[in-house]
């Protein structure tokens, strides 16, 4: 049992962390409380390689690991979790294209999408479905070479960036169950009738925009059927989602060092009753708790990465560590921010915008309370075994 990165993974993690420190750090308060979209970062995030992620080199992306894929998040994260959204939702997609697609699909879009040329994301939330995705209502009648699309989709982070971008859709809203008459399209953006009609106002997860879009008469090519075949679209998002689910909670992981690193230097340095607060036994117990639920949140998260890279099913393991991570980072910005008394609750210190940015995990790539209901579902089938 080894639980070192290997010399290849600290390196690439100390590569990110300086890009993370050098670039990240310094403007994320400013761009988040103004709202600026981080174009300089994204910039040279393409130039590093990262859009291409999860892209096999053959079709010139870094074809990366999956505890590697982790890691980016996380040190991401650390600096600004806003920004690590842009690149989630792309490598979502690019994981869903090249899993999924066709060899045209693949060969025309992998190598443009490795190097940021083109950027995506995922469409599969509506106003009316999120956690129940057979619940959508946005349909794609066959018309022709043609599908033509109509219906919204809400929460779209890349919105008004991504080309194309993949939309889940009813071909047959007939079918009993609905799944089977589920499709991915990809949406050339560009096309007449699709709209990106308003961002969502948000708590947190600022910089990256979060919006609602609407397709009217939307005309997709035949050729854009991700895989094909029509009624696998269910099937593709989902299984999408559990490299998303790594990507959430290694992002909660991110978010929970960056509470614990806050704390523990402000421990350090501030003083009351002439003494360090760090010296105070209730603040040494919240940051002992806060340092333990980060470490095992961390070594969760990698080691549901590494049942992916070992080839096996990992619905359940990623799901669990989603669960415990993203709650993780609720708890350790909430007593970072108790930590940090009145301090914390100021726009002049990063813990605010922690504590924002924190509650969104618990929510993204399925609800925390669904997702305990599908692992307890594995284990009660025998299809997961915890020993």
């Amino acid at each position: 049992m080894d639980f070192q990165l290997s010399p290849e993974q600290q390196m690439y993690r100390q590569t990110l962390r300086d890009f993370v420190e050098r670039e990240i750090v310094p403007v994320a308060r400013e761009y988040e409380h103004a709202g600026r979209y981080p174009t300089e970062i994204v910039r040279t995030m393409k130039d590093l390689g990262l859009f291409g992620l999860v892209i096999p080199e053959e079709y010139g992306g870094l074809g990366a690991d999956t505890v590697s894929f982790a890691l980016t998040f996380e040190e991401i994260s650390r600096g600004w979790m806003g920004v690590a959204g842009i690149l989630g939702s792309h490598s979502v997609s690019c994981w869903m294209i090249n899993r999924h697609g066709t060899e045209e699909q693949k060969r025309a879009l992998l190598p443009k999408l490795a190097t940021g040329e083109l950027r995506t994301g995922v469409a599969l939330t509506e106003p009316g479905a999120g956690t129940d995705l057979q619940g959508i209502r946005t349909t794609a009648r066959r018309d022709g070479d043609h599908y033509v699309v109509n219906g919204a989709k809400m929460w779209i982070t890349n919105a008004r960036y991504a080309d194309p971008l993949p939309v889940l859709v009813k071909t047959d809203p007939t079918t009993t169950p609905a799944h089977k008459g589920m499709s991915v399209l990809l949406v050339d953006t560009d096309s007449p009738g699709f709209e990106v009609t308003k961002d969502i106002g948000k708590l947190g997860y600022k910089g990256t925009e979060s919006c609602e879009v609407v397709l009217t008469d939307v005309r997709v090519p035949v050729s854009a059927l991700l895989g094909g075949v029509e009624g696998r679209g269910l099937q593709q998002a989902l299984s999408s989602l559990e490299t998303g689910r790594i990507n959430i909670a290694s992002r909660s992981v991110g978010v929970a060092q960056r509470a614990y690193d806050e704390a523990l230097s402000y421990a350090r340095e501030r003083e009351a009753f002439k003494q360090p607060i760090g010296d105070f036994q209730a603040v040494q117990l919240r940051l002992a708790e806060i340092a333990t639920q980060l470490q095992a949140a961390r070594l969760l998260t990698y080691w549901a990465a590494s049942q992916m890279d070992a080839g096996r099913r990992m619905d359940t393991e990623s799901g669990m560590a989603k669960i415990f991570a993203s709650e993780t980072a609720i708890r350790c910005a909430t007593d970072s921010m108790r930590i940090h008394g009145g301090y914390g609750y100021s726009t002049e210190f990063e813990i605010e915008r922690l504590y924002r940015d924190a509650p969104l995990m618990a929510i993204g790539e399925g609800t925390n309370d669904v997702l305990r209901t599908v692992v307890a579902k594995s284990l009660l089938a025998g299809k997961a075994v915890v020993a």
